[in-house]
């Protein structure tokens, strides 16, 4: 084919030998993942269009970051207006939040979001332009806790994932009264320094001299190396808020240091900002990042609520996760494959995997004419955990033989009882799981009470039910005595 893909994107195959990291049963894992965590935390997920219309971004992410200038896909559309690929999830959740009205409906939320975003990068390892990210935003809570909370978020999902390595950087650039304070000083530093600086951060110098902190240009980071530092401009307020941040994190076991130059690469940031960052990933490190950001609402039109949440690359934490061999689990394969052989064998074994299907039972049916051996083989390929040959002798005994692939082992089952039989073979893994966590000693003496009380109490439930069902049954027994 001479179509190929454009540079910088790229296919999820269901699964990829070559770049495993590239296989869709992988990224189902990771979202099933995400999403576990974040409703664990009490997050609703919300979804919003792919593209917007330009102003929002020009607002919400702003007009000196690296994203409005240099990376945004804009383009106009048949009614001539301006509108941009989503670069990043924060100003939509926010323009959809405020269009919506949602702080009618509760004073606080707590939402997250796994979607692709679009930025014309220059090709890096893990950097593409179209990338994916999962997100959280909290809306209506201005507590150190909670940024402290959304932290530990993102830190359990690397827990859950078994990440090592990882380091978690945080600052303060305190509220518009500190950066104001901060701004002079910095500037007043800079200006001795600025034929040095690089062109971008000439160009910063003037519209927000807080990003040249974030400069990768290494003449640009040498002389940021003795500019002062913004946590000596931070006012009471922001440096309560950002003590009760520390402290917080150290209750939660959450290692992090203390990075002074760290600022983000948006401009909507104050008070909290935090990155993590993975030695796998060469230069281009960070695997997640976020922090609080009260006045973005207010800017884009809407309420004036106090805001915090982050965003992570999922490609990147991917990459780090399989650099580091982290265990994944198995692609999904069939429990079941049946290879009929016969016209009234593969009519009968497709009404029986519809049956299993239904039951939510995972169940395949060869449906070529190739040879035994092959279809065997391909069998084997795709993992089947059992394979049944149906033919005329087993339609004539009304039994089949399972061969289960991994031992080679064989056993004789019902042909037409099959359902009953995969419902207790896949419920027993789970059930035998959860048997091995009851058998476990009890830690103390606390949690013993606690759980013998639960039984006891439902126990109790079930013979005060036993009784009502015994009395409605005599009750009907007396009635149809009646007639």
């Amino acid at each position: 084919m001479d179509i190929t893909i454009p540079p910088g994107v790229f296919d999820i195959l269901p699964v990829n030998p070559k770049e495993p990291w590239k296989s869709a049963y992988l990224w189902n894992y990771f979202e099933d993942l995400l999403r576990e965590v974040a409703r664990n935390y009490g997050f609703k997920e919300i979804r919003t269009p792919i593209f917007e219309k330009t102003e929002l971004f020009n607002r919400g992410v702003g007009e000196t970051s690296d994203i409005v200038t240099k990376e945004m896909y804009t383009f106009k559309d048949k009614g001539d207006r301006s509108l941009t690929l989503r670069p990043e999830g924060t100003a939509s959740v926010m323009r959809a939040f405020s269009e919506n009205q949602l702080q009618q409906i509760s004073p606080i939320h707590k939402l997250f979001y796994i979607a692709p975003m679009f930025r014309y990068e220059r090709a890096q390892a893990g950097r593409f332009r179209q990338h994916h990210q999962f997100g959280v935003e909290v809306v209506g809570v201005a507590s150190p806790e909670q940024d402290a909370e959304i932290i530990d978020l993102a830190f359990t999902i690397f827990k859950r994932l078994k990440l090592k390595n990882l380091k978690v950087s945080l600052n303060s650039i305190g509220d518009l009264s500190s950066r104001t304070a901060y701004h002079k000083a910095l500037k007043e530093y800079l200006q001795k320094h600025f034929p040095r600086l690089s062109k971008d951060s000439q160009i910063r110098f003037e519209k927000n001299p807080l990003r040249i902190l974030d400069s990768k240009d290494p003449a640009d980071q040498e002389i940021v190396a003795k500019a002062p530092i913004i946590l000596d401009f931070l006012n009471q307020d922001c440096l309560v808020h950002f003590e009760a941040v520390q402290k917080t994190l150290n209750l939660l076991n959450i290692p992090f240091k203390i990075n002074p130059l760290l600022v983000r690469g948006l401009d909507y940031y104050n008070k909290t900002v935090f990155e993590v960052t993975s030695e796998n990933l060469g230069s281009q490190n960070s695997i997640c990042g976020g922090g609080r950001y009260d006045g973005l609402l207010k800017s884009l039109g809407g309420p004036d609520l106090p805001t915090t949440g982050f965003a992570l690359g999922m490609e990147r934490v991917l990459q780090t996760a399989l650099a580091q061999q982290v265990s994944f689990p198995n692609p999904p394969c069939p429990t079941l494959y049946f290879i009929p052989l016969g016209k009234e064998a593969r009519e009968i074994c497709l009404k029986i995997v519809h049956e299993l299907r239904q039951a939510c039972i995972a169940a395949q049916l060869e449906l070529t004419d190739r040879k035994l051996n092959k279809a065997m083989n391909y069998a084997n390929q795709i993992g089947a955990k059992f394979v049944a040959v149906v033919g005329e002798q087993e339609l004539a005994n009304k039994e089949i033989e399972l061969k289960e692939m991994a031992t080679g082992s064989k056993l004789k089952a019902p042909l037409f009882h099959l359902t009953r039989i995969f419902t207790v073979e896949e419920t027993s893994i789970a059930f035998l799981k959860l048997w091995q966590e009851m058998t476990q000693p009890f830690e103390d003496a606390d949690e013993a009470e606690f759980f013998m009380k639960r039984l006891s109490d439902n126990i109790a439930n079930t013979s005060k039910v036993n009784l009502k069902l015994k009395e409605a049954l005599l009750n009907i027994q007396s009635l149809l005595g009646d007639v």
